[in-house]
């Protein structure tokens, strides 16, 4: 990660000039998808929609900010920065202000509030190190989950997490917050009605990806140091694990609640997870570390990011096999399919973002 960062910061000092040929380098069939290019003062590491008008980019420690887009025209609504008083939220160990480092977002479910990861501190207390390589015995200081209200578009909340966290999900009967922490190996379970830690599950190594039934009685959790997703019963909380192969990143559900799809890193694959027969279903190459993904509103298309390969694939689910592949981007880490537009958002670590029409 630190050797990134440098990489990252060259990036954007160059995004400006990146943005300004990027429509320009597509190809032809790229071009007809493409509806706008968003440049501007960000560093993307992911993306989230509300599907009711917004979208957030979490831009990390090398903007200190969340930007916030209207869905439908693209453009910029407002640019959040991540600095807090620490002490104002209860935190009263914390003196003075601290700045975050936005990794990822998720909006509430009533359409209130967006809350995003911080992947470390930065003030008093905090080291500001980036690590990837960690585990619990590193000792790595725990971090804060923020939440955005969106009528003010202000941090009205903190939440103590574990150490690095990465993805959160709001279950959509708005009870919990779910926050995976990948240096403690563990789960935060955040009550949202009490804003307090219901319970911490121990996961394992580097847990990521997050998705919920929409029922909200299980959710699914990605080791991607291992080869499971853990099954979690959000009544009691207890545990059973889903084989679905090494290095497990991103899930995502069918709408139906029948399958499961991850993106597994390392073998650049995408693999289908039959949930009622308990057994691993057909899988596609995609290209070169697939890092999110996400699905179309009615299941019947996967959209997954390609990080060093530098493009967007879209997999028809009824076969899995690839129907679309773009050329997007250097670096895309993150993308959200927007159902109230049918477009679908890519963020991009070289410091811009891509929206596609009806891919």
């Amino acid at each position: 990660m630190r050797r990134l960062r440098v990489g990252v910061l060259g990036l954007i000092l160059a995004a400006s000039s990146y943005s300004s040929f990027a429509t320009a380098s597509l190809n032809s069939v790229e071009s007809s998808h493409l509806f706008k290019t968003i440049g501007g003062a960000i560093a993307p590491k992911s993306v989230a929609t509300s599907n009711t008008g917004l979208i957030s980019a979490q831009n990390m420690m090398y903007r200190h900010s969340v930007t916030l887009y209207d869905a439908a025209s693209a453009k910029l609504i407002a640019t959040i920065k991540d600095s807090v008083r620490l002490s104002d939220f209860g935190f009263t160990a914390y003196e003075g202000m601290y700045q975050g480092a936005p990794v990822e977002g998720a909006f509430s479910p009533d359409g209130k509030y967006l809350y995003y990861t911080n992947y470390t501190m930065y003030g008093t207390g905090f080291n500001g190190d980036e690590v990837d390589d960690c585990s619990p015995a590193s000792k790595y200081p725990s971090s804060f989950l923020s939440r955005v209200n969106l009528a003010t578009k202000k941090i009205d909340a903190m939440y103590a997490v574990g150490s690095v966290p990465k993805v959160v999900k709001v279950t959509p009967d708005n009870k919990y917050l779910l926050v995976a922490n990948w240096c403690s190996y563990t789960l935060t379970v955040i009550s949202v009605k009490s804003g307090k830690t219901v319970t911490t599950l121990k996961i394992g190594r580097y847990p990521r990806g997050i998705a919920v039934t929409s029922d909200s009685k299980y959710a699914y959790v990605a080791e991607m140091g291992g080869i499971n997703l853990h099954r979690i019963n959000l009544n009691d909380f207890s545990q059973s694990l889903v084989p679905v192969g090494v290095n497990p990143r991103a899930v995502v559900l069918s709408p139906d609640g029948a399958t499961i799809y991850v993106s597994l890193s390392d073998s650049g694959v995408v693999r289908s997870w039959n949930i009622a027969k308990k057994k691993v279903g057909k899988s596609v190459k995609t290209g070169e570390t697939p890092r999110s993904i996400d699905i179309s509103s009615d299941g019947s298309a996967l959209f997954v990011v390609n990080y060093t390969s530098n493009t967007l694939v879209k997999i028809r689910t009824s076969d899995m096999k690839v129907t679309q592949t773009l050329d997007v981007c250097e670096r895309p880490i993150g993308v959200t399919y927007d159902s109230a537009t049918n477009r679908t958002w890519v963020a991009c670590y070289s410091g811009v973002i891509k929206v596609f029409d009806n891919l």
